[in-house]
């Protein structure tokens, strides 16, 4: 090989792509034709754009680490892939296929900008009623200095001149079937057909720069932890002012103190005196709607479950809403003065209760049933 690529770019052997890609851009700005006007500066930019066109390619830079230059006439013939590829003969011989003729030409410089994935928290008041919630987010904008055009104001892209414009170089490459005209992109474009000769000192010829905007969001009713709430439109601007990608906003649901979520209802525990469950009372809970008052009737059990229809979540995107389940824990007094104490024992007389006898209940029933249901419904 007559020319070492790394040294024209100015690399190591071991530079990453980065790095190659980085150095190439460099020398670029500084050889290319409508910039340098010194001896030698067009020959330089064509051995730059050759070095490049060759350590950008995997394939081809691992043909000349091997020792074989893919740009030299019999470059080639190293492997069938070295150089040219199958799809370049069939074309060659049959024409470009439909779907490959769009490849063919240059490309577009401004594409599509990334989505991006926003975590949203939430209060559980929030999930169950929507919400209008503000967040900021950094993402690119289009450049205000050149509004996507990449160029300094006042300039314009200009046609490549390697190329002629048509994003992609073609060569003569050596195969079994003799002499092949195979295509690739234009190393000093990039395939885009034009170059930028005075790049935006904003966005140094991205067309787009970072910035912090504000965005307005209606949370709906009924969002629970991991959905996610998709902003068309309002992610990063695409190189060169392309079009924006989305946003993804992904609920998070903070835990609340007093009531645990399942589906669209919601659980809590009410505990009660033991002459409260058995005489009956009337309680005021603080529910997600505010006070409400619930009638607990006379002789209600430990465990048993009173339900309060529609104070749950409200259900995503149609109407309606869960209900509030409220499970009673009956407490059993344990410090008993002599008079509390002699009453109870008075009560146990009228009861027949002094010395009650034991009754065991089937495994279906009972505290242990609603025990494994429970477990069985994690």
């Amino acid at each position: 090989m007559s020319s070492n690529y790394y040294e024209i770019l100015g690399v190591s052997q071991d530079a990453t792509p980065e790095q190659i890609k980085k150095a190439y851009r460099k020398l670029a700005r500084e050889l290319h034709p409508d910039v340098a006007t010194g001896d030698g500066a067009e020959d330089r930019f064509k051995d730059v754009s050759r070095a490049y066109e060759v350590l950008s390619n995997p394939e081809k830079r691992q043909m000349y680490d091997r020792g074989v230059d893919p740009t030299s006439p019999g470059g080639g013939q190293a492997g069938f892939g070295a150089g040219f590829g199958f799809q370049d003969i069939f074309e060659t011989f049959f024409g470009a296929a439909q779907g490959a003729s769009a490849q063919r030409g240059p490309v577009p410089r401004a594409r599509r900008g990334q989505d991006a994935l926003v975590r949203l928290e939430i209060d559980l008041a929030e999930a169950a009623f929507g919400a209008h919630r503000e967040i900021q987010v950094d993402t690119a904008v289009v450049c205000g200095t050149c509004q996507g055009s990449c160029c300094r104001p006042g300039t314009s892209p200009r046609t490549c001149e390697v190329c002629g414009g048509r994003g992609v170089v073609q060569r003569v490459a050596r195969s079994f079937l003799g002499q092949v005209m195979t295509s690739s992109p234009c190393a000093a474009c990039h395939g885009f057909g034009t170059v930028i000769p005075e790049p935006c000192p904003e966005c140094s010829g991205e067309g787009r720069v970072r910035s912090r905007r504000t965005l307005s969001v209606d949370v709906p009713a009924g969002v629970d932890s991991g959905t996610r709430i998709r902003l068309s439109g309002q992610g990063e601007v695409g190189p060169a002012g392309g079009p924006p990608g989305d946003v993804y906003l992904e609920v998070r649901e903070r835990p609340h103190p007093t009531f645990v979520r399942q589906g669209d209802d919601l659980h809590c525990t009410l505990e009660l005196p033991m002459t409260a469950a058995a005489l009956g009372t009337v309680v005021e809970l603080e529910t997600l709607d505010g006070a409400r008052e619930i009638d607990v009737r006379p002789g209600t059990q430990p465990g048993q479950v009173l339900v309060q229809k529609g104070l749950g979540i409200g259900h995503l995107h149609v109407g309606g809403r869960g209900d509030l389940h409220v499970h009673v824990d009956v407490q059993v007094p344990t410090a008993l003065d002599d008079e509390q104490t002699e009453l109870l024992r008075r009560l146990a007389v009228l009861r027949d209760e002094e010395r009650p006898s034991s009754r065991l209940t089937p495994a279906n029933q009972g505290v242990f049933a609603k025990l494994r249901e429970k477990i069985a419904g994690r």
